[in-house]
């Protein structure tokens, strides 16, 4: 098959193509990171991120090639989450800057365009590591340029792609140790191989590409601990629901009397396939999870409980909710259309921090955070999150506090696109971020306040107990599934059974002789009682430390410390 030019159709169906590819791929992109900490969402954040500019260039009339590239690459940068996701708009950003005036493409053009694509990524980090999505980058793209020498074949141009994305992607664990160390490949570069196997499909005229039954296997086994979102679905229209009940449902397997076959993952995955669309099935050897988009909850209730006993049902309409968000959308235009002049800054700074948990946030409130951005581990906010946080403060100098380091690419890309001045300090903890906030003086100058505040957060030592969600060997420390971690300053200090024992441990690590302050923030899993009994003991050690006992009531981390 040959094709020598790239039409705004074309371009169309090939970036929903990589689109779906993506979304098709997530879950097994987030069982790719490293760290077995139970907050995978590289996948879930570039197809978030990608989303966004699908829904972008959906809303664009053009027919020209370069004005759909640009946007997506608007819809990508506004929508981006997490440091996978704002590489990856970085990456679609010079895709479009490299074709601006297109009408259409040829195989150079579209070459270039890759080429393009990788240059602008680079430049957005300060300091590239190569093993990651940059090298798949990178590598793919040389690989387009040199076959688009060879051939005006674009279908040709973008296999070239492909192949020298899988190959990269494939070397990315003699690159960085700690991901052969752990045995797998970047998570970031195999999002971005499926988007350009979408790419591929679409020039290739496929409506699809069928997973490979062993990684739908590996998919099934990786993901058996995920839960799906508990957020409804919002499509934008009643117009483009084709199917209305996002149907959720979760079985036990081979349990309870409606059981009557044996578990097949992939006759129930096709079967479900004819039901609806959106579909998304996980399982190990003992439960199913299935979402999907259907006209028929009970059907697929009754598909389910075939192979066992329903232990789990969510249905949502969908069309209920478009209408309610319509209505609530046109109360907001009438009000809005009641203000007679735009407000002017009332107040000099404001701050946006960034935290999960009701304790947290209002510790942040009460320390004079203007305005908390829920989100943190498996939740990143958009960077056009912060910029409607921006909006929302109304003052004439902001400060960011992203508190996560999945989260400053997109705090620093806010920071682009906002009207006022505007800094990322760039903490990467709880603690950095609580610790930043006594050096903030409002009568300093924005520039004087970032360098203060950066200073101070690197003066306080980060600690976090969580569960380990696989079995894994990270720096020498050997880890079981479901174990409780000691992370300290980002590394992985120790593995135990109980997260009491995880607590007192990795306390104990923090503690130096210039200590002099310890808190420890409870989250919603933790027990402030147990907290309070490991600090009392650790008082009669170290008699000058002062210990301090918060609810945080986050989620991911069952205590988070801070240690001055």
């Amino acid at each position: 098959m040959e094709l020598t030019k790239i039409t705004a159709a074309e371009f169309r169906a090939m970036v929903i193509a990589g689109g779906q590819r993506l979304n098709d791929q997530m879950e097994l992109i987030n069982s790719l990171n490293v760290f077995p900490v139970p907050d995978g969402d590289t996948g879930t954040n570039m197809n978030m991120s990608f989303t966004s500019g699908v829904e972008n260039l959906k809303q664009s009339k053009s027919d020209k090639v370069g004005e759909l590239a640009g946007a997506l690459a608007k819809g990508l940068l506004m929508g981006a989450r997490g440091n996978s996701g704002v590489i990856l708009s970085q990456i679609f950003r010079g895709f479009s800057q490299a074709i601006t005036d297109k009408e259409t493409l040829d195989a150079n053009d579209f070459a270039a365009a890759f080429a393009g694509g990788v240059e602008a990524a680079y430049k957005a980090v300060m300091k590239p590591v190569e093993g990651t999505i940059l090298t798949v980058a990178r590598e793919s793209a040389i690989r387009g340029e040199k076959k688009a020498a060879k051939t005006d074949n674009i279908i040709e141009v973008m296999q070239s792609i492909v192949t020298g994305a899988e190959k990269s992607l494939a070397k990315t664990p003699d690159l960085l140790p700690v991901l052969k160390q752990v045995g797998v490949v970047d998570s970031g570069g195999k999002g971005l191989l499926s988007v350009y196997e979408g790419f591929l499909s679409a020039l290739k005229g496929e409506a699809s590409i069928a997973q490979d039954a062993d990684e739908l296997s590996q998919q099934a086994q990786a993901h058996a601990h995920a839960m799906f979102e508990e957020g409804a679905e919002n499509p934008m229209t009643l117009e483009e629901i084709t199917y209305g009940y996002c149907t959720e449902i979760m079985v036990r397997i081979g349990e309870g009397p409606t059981t009557i076959k044996s578990f097949n993952y992939d006759e129930f995955r096709n079967t479900l396939d004819q039901k609806g669309d959106s579909l998304l099935v996980v399982a190990d050897d003992e439960i199913v999870k299935v979402h999907i988009h259907t006209e028929n909850p009970g059907e697929i209730m009754q598909l389910g409980q075939e192979f066992g006993e329903l232990i789990k049902i969510k249905v949502d309409n969908m069309r209920e909710q478009v209408r309610s968000l319509e209505n609530d959308e046109k109360a907001l235009n009438e009000k809005a259309q009641q203000v007679a002049e735009p407000t002017k800054p009332e107040r000099e700074y404001a701050i946006i921090a960034v935290a999960a948990g009701e304790g947290i946030m209002e510790l942040f409130r009460s320390l004079g955070v203007t305005e908390v951005l829920s989100g943190g581990q498996t939740m990143n906010p958009s960077t056009e999150d912060f910029i409607k946080a921006i909006e929302r403060v109304n003052a004439k100098k902001i400060i960011l506090l992203p508190n996560n380091k999945n989260i400053v690419m997109a705090a620093e890309q806010a920071t682009q696109v906002a009207e006022v001045p505007t800094v990322v300090i760039p903490t990467t903890t709880i603690p950095e971020g609580i610790a930043s906030l006594m050096a903030f003086n409002v009568d300093a100058s924005i520039e004087e306040n970032k360098e203060q505040m950066t200073e101070m957060s690197h003066q306080v030592t980060s600690g976090q107990i969580t569960y380990s969600i696989r079995d894994t060997e990270i720096d020498g420390v050997k880890i079981n599934k479901e174990d409780y971690m000691g992370i300290v300053s980002g590394k992985i200090m120790l593995s135990v059974q109980d997260a009491p024992t995880a607590l007192d441990q990795t306390l104990k690590l923090m503690m130096t002789e210039e200590t002099e302050i310890v808190t420890i923030i409870v989250g919603e899993d933790g027990s402030v009682d147990e907290a309070n009994q490991i600090a009392e003991e650790l008082e009669e050690r170290f008699e000058d430390v002062e210990f301090e006992i918060v609810e945080g009531n986050q989620p991911v981390y069952n205590y988070i410390i801070s240690a001055e």
